[in-house]
Parts: C-alpha cells; sequence; structure tokens
C-alpha cells in the first residue's frame, strides 16, 4: 500500500469533478469525504486507486492511495485528472471575452474525463438521444451485467466480453435493436484491432473524426464526446448541443437559442479552449 500527497501549483475544482462524477450511479464517490475510487487496469491486472481532495479550488491538494506499482499508477491519475495543465491559463484567455464573467464564476472548472477509454465509447453509444435518467439506468444495468465488482468498485465491461453477446441479451434490456447491434459490432471491431483507441489518442481531433465516423452507430455528436469525456481534448465547441445553445441565450440574455452560425461568431478567438467554454456553458445552466 502507498500514499502520496500531491499539491498543484494551479486552481482547479475538484469538487465539480466528483459532481460531474456522481452522474454516474456505478461511480464509487463520497462527496462528504470528498474522494473517489478510481478502477484501473494496467498490464491486464486490476487495482483501485482513492483519490481525496484535502485542499480547495485556489489552493489544490489530495492524498492518491494505491495498492502498488506507484510508479505506474500516479502518472496515470496525473493523466486523468489533468493536473500538469495550469487552468489559469484558461481563466485569463477568456478575460474580456462574454464568458468571462462564468469563468470568474467558477473558477478551476476541469475537464471531467471518464475512467476508460473503451467503456466511454460504449457509454456515448448507450446515451446517443436519451433522456439523460433512463440513459444512466441503461448504462448501469450493462455495466452490473457485464462488468465486474470488487471491493466496492466496478470495472468496466472488456470489449471481448461485450462482443460476446447477442442481440437478444441486449434487447431484453430494454436496447434498441440497432443500438445493440452498435454496441457490439463496435466491440468486435475493438477485439480484431479494427479499432485502436490507444492509437487514436496520438491523432488529431479532425483525424479521429474521420476514423471513427465510418464505424456504423457513430456520428459526430458521439466523437465530440468521445474526444471531450475519453480523450480530454482542449478545443471542442459542440455548436449544434441544446444545453450551449440554452447556456449562451441565458447567459446573454437571448429572445431565442442561437444559431450555429451565430455560435461559430461567437466563438472566434476562443480556440485553442474551447472545451472549457463548453463545460463552463454547461456548468452555468446544470
Amino acid at each position: 500500500m502507498w500514499t502520496e500527497k500531491v499539491v498543484l501549483p494551479t486552481i482547479y475544482d475538484f469538487d465539480y469533478t466528483l459532481y460531474r462524477l456522481s452522474f454516474d450511479p456505478v461511480i464509487a464517490l463520497d462527496m462528504e469525504e470528498r474522494s473517489v475510487k478510481v478502477p484501473v487496469v494496467m498490464e491486464e491486472e486490476r487495482q483501485i486507486v482513492q483519490v481525496q481532495a484535502t485542499g480547495t479550488t485556489e489552493k489544490p491538494s489530495f492524498l492518491i492511495t494505491g495498492e502498488k506499482n506507484k510508479e505506474k499508477l500516479l502518472p496515470y491519475i496525473y493523466d486523468l485528472f489533468q493536473w500538469e495543465f495550469d487552468l489559469s491559463v484558461v481563466a485569463e484567455h477568456f478575460t474580456g471575452t462574454i464568458l468571462e464573467s462564468l469563468f470568474t464564476k467558477y473558477p478551476g472548472t476541469p475537464i471531467v474525463r471518464e475512467f476508460d477509454l473503451y467503456f466511454c465509447l460504449i457509454k456515448t453509444i448507450i446515451h446517443q438521444q436519451l433522456n439523460m435518467k433512463f440513459a444512466y439506468v441503461l448504462s448501469t444495468r450493462f455495466i452490473e451485467a457485464y462488468g465486474e465488482k470488487v471491493d466496492g468498485v466496478w470495472f468496466y465491461p472488456t470489449p471481448e466480453r461485450v462482443a460476446s453477446l447477442t442481440v437478444e441479451e441486449l434487447r431484453g434490456m430494454q436496447f434498441s435493436t440497432r443500438k445493440a447491434e452498435y454496441i457490439i459490432d463496435t466491440s468486435k471491431l475493438i477485439v480484431e484491432g479494427k479499432i485502436d483507441l490507444n492509437d487514436l489518442r496520438l491523432k488529431l481531433d479532425v483525424e479521429v473524426l474521420a476514423e471513427l465516423v465510418k464505424i456504423r452507430g457513430i456520428g459526430p455528436w458521439t466523437i465530440e464526446n468521445w474526444l471531450l469525456f475519453g480523450l480530454g481534448r482542449k478545443d471542442l465547441f459542440p455548436k449544434a448541443d441544446i444545453g450551449i445553445q440554452n447556456a449562451v441565450k441565458q447567459l446573454l440574455t437571448m429572445d431565442k437559442k442561437p444559431t450555429v452560425d451565430e455560435l461559430s461568431e461567437m466563438s472566434l478567438g476562443w480556440e485553442p479552449y474551447r472545451s472549457y467554454a463548453s463545460l463552463t456553458l454547461w456548468r452555468s445552466i446544470e
């Protein structure tokens, strides 16, 4: 067993991270203790790492606890929560823009990533075109049926396990036929090596989009979400997203939601941190 204290030199709102993670019922977290248990599969070995906040947004610090392999797991946690990135740079970037007041109100809003690249993609497919409540009902059923619980922490289903499922099994859990096919077929492509999610980490957003959009059942919305919440990419602004449109409407007290073209014009100059604009706008209406 090992424990490491981490002190960040920048602002970071970990309580908001916990709040976002709490949307998913299967994640093992404690809002009062300000902690979350992260399931990690490394070199085919399952391990649990606990991350507990001990500081504030302005002076963030954490206690990280794991069982072994500290030299590998600690960098993994740093990467997962993107602790190497200085969020104060983002706040400065948006000074003088229409979003300045939101970045002042919600300082240190991080990108909250999913714990597993594969399951992030599958979860995003599951959640397509569903309201949030039922989306999480489905993804929870899926994890509880095909994942594995270890010491109170759920490890996600593997591509191999999901590739072996039948459409009828998922139909019995209230998946549509098409969604069941998308999930199984995508998992088979990953198992067969036709999709390498780790390889996609090294590619540009446009390259990832061009590759994944070829897959049946995976469109731009799914890919943008995977880039943002799976890979933690910093420059995504889904202008067609209704939440983004409603947040801008509220912020600017507009009579109607802005169009995609209007949002394109408004967001000129927000690069390369448009993901943080998206997150802060979503946060403003949650």
